[in-house]
């Protein structure tokens, strides 16, 4: 539908609204609420799952009392996709069904102690595809893109880091060559992925027949030692203009992890992220005291309130968060104006396993926030593009939204089907030689 449709829909005609650059014919703008017509209340939620590019991927629909207007939201969890649709067809549904749409608050908080236990991870993401889809309902009715209702654009774009890998340290600087190339001003540097890599030979565990065949391994000692080395011939053959970020997912011990980022500062890295695992965070002060390295946490947070203390004692430069994990967009806004007053900027996780729809909602917080740090960004599938139109757009190293109405982008259920989930836990069992589990 077009914009006057939509506006049409919402109970405030043209209204005056600039379209094209040109005023529209001028009408009185008489809000719906004002006007004594009944509120847009849901009608259904739905989940829809999709994998078209691989990774399990969740949505939510929620369709309304109005023909044809409907939002769409981000809830994927991808390890526990099937987990999180039963929740959201057997539980959200019937809870939301009948309610006001626009009173997205009111609809989060009720829904975050409907199930009395809160904060896990799988009603935390139905939760969110909830808050999304009701976010861009609400766009949809105002005609605006989202980021204007959220107080509108802070930048013109949204500056995002690429993924540069190799088996060696020369292998990953040729990537992040080609990325500069291409634009890119910040960069992650990961040699070989976090496991095989660092394996001299067999493992031990693998020998005594401990644990599953397909079990990864990783040497924490080989690890610490071998990223200095890749900084160092980055820094050599890239130069220093070019902000490098490196991902530890929280796999070194607190002590190590100190040794290592003290040996890291001289090549000035951007941030390194997840330093210490959420078991960990009392060694956050001594972190913060033994180096200047900027550092990035927080995506194995669920709870919100875990950023509160974190923040205030600016033991975190980057709000590293997965926004549908703590509930969406409305907790995740609470979470970067809090940031704003502590200087913390915003760093949201966003994987091939976030969709194309959680996306664009991290760029519309991202566009409208003052203390935005870096997007993740993400390459999507021509393929997965035909699923979700709409999608983000990455050029030059920068994200950016289309400015149709809501969170801009769609899902096309038919191709979606085509692609279905699986409940494969995905591959985070990682050991130490002796068979010992290495917590993400």
């Amino acid at each position: 539908m077009n914009r006057r449709e939509l506006l049409k829909m919402a109970g405030l005609g043209s209204a005056g609204v600039l379209v094209g650059g040109v005023k529209a014919e001028a009408e009185a703008v008489t809000p719906r609420y004002a006007a004594g017509m009944p509120p847009v209340t849901i009608r259904s939620v739905k989940a829809i799952a999709t994998a078209p590019q691989g990774a399990n991927l969740v949505l939510v629909k929620v369709e309304t009392s109005e023909p044809g207007l409907y939002g769409i939201g981000c809830a994927t969890f991808t390890q526990r996709a099937e987990v999180v649709v039963t929740a959201i067809n057997e539980y959200l549904n019937d809870f939301c069904a009948g309610r006001n749409a626009d009173n997205i608050e009111d609809l989060w908080q009720a829904c975050f102690v409907s199930s009395y236990w809160r904060n896990g991870p799988v009603l935390n993401n139905a939760l969110s595809g909830l808050d999304q889809a009701l976010w861009d309902i609400k766009g949809k009715r105002a005609g605006m893109p989202l980021y204007q209702l959220l107080g509108g654009k802070a930048r013109f774009a949204v500056d995002a880091y690429a993924h540069a890998d190799g088996k060696t340290p020369e292998e990953c600087a040729d990537q992040v060559s080609k990325f500069m190339s291409d634009g890119f001003r910040y960069i992650r540097i990961q040699q070989g992925g976090y496991g095989s890599l660092y394996l001299a030979q067999q493992p031990d565990f693998k020998d005594a027949g401990f644990g599953k065949p397909t079990d990864d391994f990783m040497d924490p000692v080989a690890y610490v030692q071998a990223v200095p080395k890749l900084f160092r011939e980055v820094r050599k053959r890239c130069g220093e203009e070019i902000d490098l970020l490196h991902d530890t997912h929280e796999r070194v011990q607190p002590v190590d992890m100190i040794n290592m980022c003290k040996r890291l500062e001289e090549f000035n890295p951007f941030f390194i992220e997840d330093p210490v695992s959420p078991e960990n965070m009392d060694w956050f002060r001594q972190l913060r005291e033994s180096t200047t390295v900027p550092f990035a946490m927080g995506e194995l947070f669920n709870n919100t309130n875990e950023f509160v203390g974190a923040i205030k004692n600016h033991y975190m430069d980057y709000i590293r968060c997965h926004v549908s994990q703590i509930g969406g967009i409305t907790p995740a806004m609470k979470v970067a104006r809090l940031g704003e007053f502590f200087n913390v900027k915003t760093a949201w996780h966003g994987p091939g396993d976030v969709s194309p729809v959680g996306h664009a909602a991290h760029c519309h917080i991202d566009l409208a926030i003052w203390n935005f740090g870096i997007q993740e960004s993400v390459f999507f599938s021509d393929q997965l593009r035909e699923v979700f139109p709409g999608s983000p757009e990455l050029k030059k190293g920068y994200l950016y939204v289309n400015e149709a109405p809501g969170i801009g982008v769609d899902v096309n259920e038919k191709l979606a089907a085509k692609y279905p989930i699986n409940n494969k836990a995905g591959r985070w069992t990682i050991r130490k030689r002796d068979g010992t589990i290495i917590r993400p």
